[in-house]
């Protein structure tokens, strides 16, 4: 269950700023008419009038001090870093394949000589991103564009190889090599089809595994290492199109349900020369989860995170690509899951490497020797290294991201990578701060946000210093100035069991202590989440703050197994998902209700996906204090959700049956305590539709009355179109009535 993840290459841009936008729906002009200093569900989700100032994604030159962006107009720009001067580097009218019109230019990426440039455009997606589309190359020396692919259909993960000469890419299913210079195109296997899926993923590996992109150059371009995902065993879920046709159509899904048969994933390395695979020997356990692969820092070896069916075994092995033979340098345990290692750099040419791990109880940095040996450690305390920001080995820092200022902070820190320095501070202001290193070093990108306080762009140097500011978003700062606002006010509590838990509340503009205030609070709650930072929270927040001036203060709480505070706090809800949680929800409304300004008989609770679960379940629970609770697109039995999410967290059904029949919602239907409001998006391929359809069946045989709203053929983000006005205004109107 995770977030929707961003386009096929990582690139530098704003997409972590904007994931957090207001939505935009058909209407885009300003509501100056209207009173600015109130919100309205127009305003917020309708409107340009909170619509953040956005960058393009930009790309850094090999030289450290320039990156290119697409212009306003399509055309590649080329811009100084520090002094913000640009140039047209390549502009789109030249960008006119045989026969057609100048190509937009949606993504790209240069060759290791800067020479040429891989152009991505026309996309469509798959899933949630559009990672099909037709690929060009351009040639700067010979202004010439060409066709990665002559024959028809769609190319995805185009790349070009190491010395520029040639481009592989994804169709159909089955991986390409196409030489640029003859045009004569390479067909690497020769068993894709719908079940048979190389150099790409399917459905659960894409949303819990974060993979999109399956195959990967060798240095020296002589080979390709891809993984190949047979989903023969995994059986099809089908989803119902019922608008666009008479007769009602089947969506078909592979999808594997907790317990049900996975797809089995193996590795290979392909020689292009000779066409033939190598298959890496990964293990007769065809139940094992291939996590991870790159080539190994060299054209002879590849390195694989081997994951376990139960997530509590992460092997990181070196595989020969010539024999296939595999040494595992070393295995991460733990009682109840190991992450995937997304922290994995190589390091001093390959000799040594980066790694995270929180076996002492906090996620820290480690270097590692080539051998599996442990090198040294990098940073500890009680506090969490939350992921690498970027490595400028030139200049022997590694650059992360921590909580040590507290786990609602994001700040950038830097520590050598030799061992022999502190960690030191390098984002300069109280907040969230997420960075992206220019692969030279030279600078990097931070993209700082505050509560209540939209995101602001900036360049800096290694040390933090200030550049320059490179994105303001002062229209929108000038728009939430003007609101008759509160900003969030963080505090903190104990349960009624003693653990101490954060939270946010956000009180009506006009707040008087000696008044009784209705409370809505708002959860997701689950493993490894937050929603108590100190960030911008986009059109959710303003929604929040637009129910404060009808007069609620809105509440956010971090439960048990949330994130950022240590393995143990993260991790004891292992098994049995939904019973602390909820525990700590429910304290967390007691506290509220002994407040002098909180009106105990008016508290409610809403959340989305896993805060769907949390709503659904916690109204469910024996002394739920809760009036009134909206669930939207809501798990209700984690038996009907996917394998790989769910199995980390609960195990298998046959193994937990206790434990699944305990959280389920479905389960435990005739316990529903207040008035309950369940919205699902009908062509949710995530959380499926099936939850809600369950639920409701079983709240009608428990003779619980409830109100449903289903959104046609919407997915799991029940959005297009006026859609989130149409569901902010149903919500709004049904909260200001049942609570």
């Amino acid at each position: 269950m995770t977030n929707t993840f961003a386009p096929r290459r990582a690139v530098l841009g704003l997409a972590l700023a904007l994931a957090a936008a207001p939505h935009a729906g058909a209407a885009q002009q300003t509501t100056a008419a209207q009173d600015p200093s109130r919100l309205s569900i127009e305003r917020i989700f309708a409107s340009s009038d909170f619509r953040l100032q956005s960058l393009p994604a930009v790309q850094w030159m090999k030289d450290g001090q320039r990156f290119t962006f697409v212009g306003p107009d399509g055309d590649l720009m080329v811009e100084n870093a520090a002094t913000g001067q640009r140039s047209v580097l390549i502009a789109k009218s030249l960008l006119v394949p045989a026969g057609g019109q100048a190509i937009d230019i949606e993504d790209y990426s240069w060759s290791g000589n800067e020479r040429r440039l891989l152009i991505y455009t026309n996309s469509q997606p798959v899933w949630r991103s559009n990672t099909k589309g037709q690929y060009y190359v351009w040639d700067l020396d010979a202004q010439r564009l060409t066709p990665a692919s002559r024959a028809p259909g769609w190319q995805q993960f185009a790349k070009l190889s190491p010395d520029g000469t040639r481009v592989g890419f994804v169709r159909d299913n089955d991986i390409y090599v196409t030489d640029l210079a003859s045009g004569a195109e390479t067909r690497l296997t020769r068993d894709g089809s719908e079940t048979i899926i190389n150099g790409t993923f399917d459905w659960v590996y894409e949303e819990e595994l974060g993979l999109q992109d399956g195959w990967r150059w060798s240095p020296d371009g002589r080979r390709i290492a891809y993984w190949r995902i047979n989903q023969e065993p995994v059986r099809t879920f089908y989803m119902v199109q019922e608008t666009d046709s008479l007769y009602s159509q089947p969506v078909g899904l592979r999808y594997p349900k907790a317990g049900a048969a996975n797809p089995i994933a193996r590795i290979g390395v392909a020689d292009v020369a000779t066409g033939q695979t190598r298959w890496m020997e990964t293990g007769a356990d065809s139940s094992v989860y291939l996590a991870r692969m790159e080539w190994a820092a060299s054209s002879d070896e590849v390195m694989i995170q081997r994951l376990n069916r139960h997530q509590n075994r992460l092997d990181v092995m070196l595989a020969s690509a010539g024999t296939g033979a595999v040494r595992t340098l070393f295995t991460e345990t733990d009682s109840a899951w190991v992450d995937v290692g997304e922290d994995f750099r190589w390091l001093n040419n390959g000799r040594q490497f980066l790694w995270s791990s929180e076996r002492d109880g906090y996620n820290h940095l480690y270097v590692y020797n080539r051998d599996g040996s442990l090198a040294r450690r990098l940073t500890r305390g009680d506090w969490e290294a939350t992921g690498v920001l970027g490595v400028d080995e030139r200049n022997g820092f590694v650059y992360f991201g921590g909580t040590e200022e507290g786990p609602e902070e994001r700040q950038v820190y830097r520590t050598r990578l030799d061992g022999r320095g502190t960690v030191q501070q390098v984002s300069r202001d109280e907040g969230t701060h997420v960075a992206a290193l220019s692969p030279a070093g030279t600078y990097w990108l931070d993209f700082y946000s505050r509560a209540g306080v939209p995101p602001v762009i900036s360049l800096r140097r290694p040390d933090g210093a200030m550049v320059r500011t490179l994105a303001d978003n002062a229209q929108a700062r000038q728009a939430l100035e003007r609101l008759a606002v509160r900003k969030p006010e963080f505090f903190q509590f104990r349960t009624d069991d003693g653990v101490q838990l954060n939270g946010w509340m956000i009180k009506p503009a006009d707040f008087d202590p000696s008044r009784k205030y209705p409370v809505l609070m708002y959860v997701y709650g689950g493993p490894g989440s937050q929603t108590v930072t100190d960030a911008w929270g986009g059109g959710r927040y303003l929604w929040h703050q637009m129910l404060a001036q009808q007069g609620y203060i809105v509440v956010s709480v971090d439960n048990r197994g949330t994130g950022a505070r240590g393995r143990d706090f993260k991790k004891v809800t292992y098994e049995n998902l939904g019973t602390n949680e909820a525990q700590d929800q429910i304290s967390a409304a007691r506290w509220l209700a002994s407040q002098s300004y909180v009106d105990p008989a008016r508290i409610g609770l809403w959340g989305w996906s896993y805060g769907g679960y949390m709503t659904s379940f916690t109204l469910m629970q024996p002394g739920s204090p809760f009036r009134a609770g909206v669930a939207v697109a809501p798990v209700a039995d984690w038996g009907l959700y996917d394998s790989i999410y769910t199995e980390r967290f609960m195990r298998t059904p046959q193994e937990n049956p206790e434990g699944y029949r305990r959280s389920s919602p479905v389960a435990n239907a005739a316990n529903l305590r207040g008035r309950f409001l369940l919205i699902h998006g009908t062509g949710d391929d995530n959380v499926h539709f099936q939850n809600s359809v369950r639920l409701a069946n079983a709240l009608q045989g428990a003779g619980k009355q409830f109100q449903f709203m289903a959104y046609p053929n919407r997915t799991h983000s029940i959005s297009g179109g006026r859609t989130s006005v149409h569901l902010y205004t149903m919500m709004t109107d049904w909260i200001l009535q049942n609570l």
